[in-house]
C-alpha cells in the first residue's frame, strides 16, 4: 500500500471511530431521555393511584391486567439486574432508574389499598402477586429496603381480602421467605411490614388449617423472638404480639392447636 493509500486507511478509520463514538452519545442520551421520561410517568402514576375514584377509572378502561403483567416483568428484570451485581449497589433513590421501580411498586400498593383494585388483583393479578413473592425471596439482605416495604405493604393490603390470604398462603415459599426477610441483616421497616403480613395469617382461622404446622416452625419464632429486643418501639410491639400469637398455636403438650 502506498503512502497516501495507508494515510487515507487512517483518516477513514479515525472518521469511522468518531462516528461510532458519536452513535454511542446519541444512544446514552436517549437512554437517559427515556430513563427520566419513564421515572417520571410512573412517579404521576403513583400519585394519581393513590385517589380512589382513579383505580375504578383504571379498571373500567380494562387495560389494569396488561399494566399489571407489564409491572411483573419490569420488576423481575430489575431485580435480577441487582443480582447480578458483585456488590449490592447504593440505594440512590434520585436515580431515574430506582425512581421508576419504586413508583411502580407503590403504584401497585395503592391499587390493593383500594376495595376494587384489590378484588381485582385477588381474581386477576396472581401473576404479579406471585412475582413479589418471589422478587423478595431473590433480594438480598440489606439491599434496597424501601422496595421491600413498598412490595410488603402491597402483599399486606391483598391480604385484607381473605381471598388474597389463602392465594398468598398457599405459596410453599411463604414461610422461608417471611424468616429470610426477619434477618437480623434487614432494615427494621423491612422486619416490620414482615411481622404484620404475618400476622394477618395467624388472625384467619382458614389460613391457619392452609398453612399447618409450617407455623411451629422454630426458626421462625426465633426470629420474631429476637425482635422483642429491638430499639424501635414499633417493631417490638409486633414483634411481642406476633410471638404470642405463635405461641398460642402450640399448647403446652407440644402439639399444635
Amino acid at each position: 500500500m502506498s503512502q497516501s493509500g495507508s494515510l487515507l486507511f487512517v483518516k477513514e478509520k479515525l472518521l469511522l471511530r468518531e462516528q461510532l463514538w458519536q452513535s454511542g452519545e446519541e444512544l446514552q442520551q436517549q437512554a437517559d431521555f427515556c430513563s427520566t421520561l419513564g421515572s417520571s410517568a410512573c412517579s404521576l402514576l403513583w400519585s394519581c393511584s393513590s385517589r380512589e375514584e382513579t383505580i375504578t377509572t383504571w379498571l373500567s378502561d380494562g387495560k389494569l391486567h396488561t399494566f399489571l403483567n407489564i409491572a411483573a416483568q419490569t420488576l423481575e428484570s430489575f431485580v435480577k439486574s441487582l443480582d447480578e451485581e458483585i456488590k449490592p449497589p447504593a440505594e440512590d433513590h434520585s436515580s431515574n432508574e430506582n425512581q421508576f421501580v419504586l413508583a411502580l411498586v407503590g403504584t401497585i400498593t395503592n391499587i390493593a389499598a383500594v376495595t376494587s383494585g384489590r378484588d381485582f388483583l385477588c381474581s386477576s393479578g396472581h401473576v404479579v402477586l406471585d412475582t413479589l413473592m418471589k422478587l423478595l425471596h431473590l433480594m438480598r439482605p440489606g439491599v434496597f429496603p424501601k422496595l421491600k416495604v413498598l412490595m410488603l405493604m402491597a402483599l399486606y393490603n391483598v391480604s385484607i381480602c381473605v381471598k388474597g390470604l389463602k392465594h398468598i398462603a398457599q405459596n410453599e415459599d411463604l414461610i422461608p421467605l417471611i424468616w429470610t426477610l426477619l434477618d437480623g441483616r434487614a432494615h427494621w421497616e423491612v422486619c416490620l411490614h414482615c411481622l404484620r403480613l404475618l400476622q394477618s395469617f395467624l388472625l384467619e382461622d382458614d389460613v391457619l388449617l392452609l398453612l399447618g404446622s409450617r407455623l411451629l416452625d422454630q426458626e421462625l419464632r426465633a426470629r420474631v423472638g429476637r425482635l422483642t429486643s429491638s430499639t424501635q418501639p414499633g417493631l417490638r410491639a409486633s414483634a411481642l404480639q406476633t410471638l404470642e400469637d405463635l405461641k398460642a398455636l402450640c399448647p403446652k403438650d407440644g402439639k399444635p392447636s
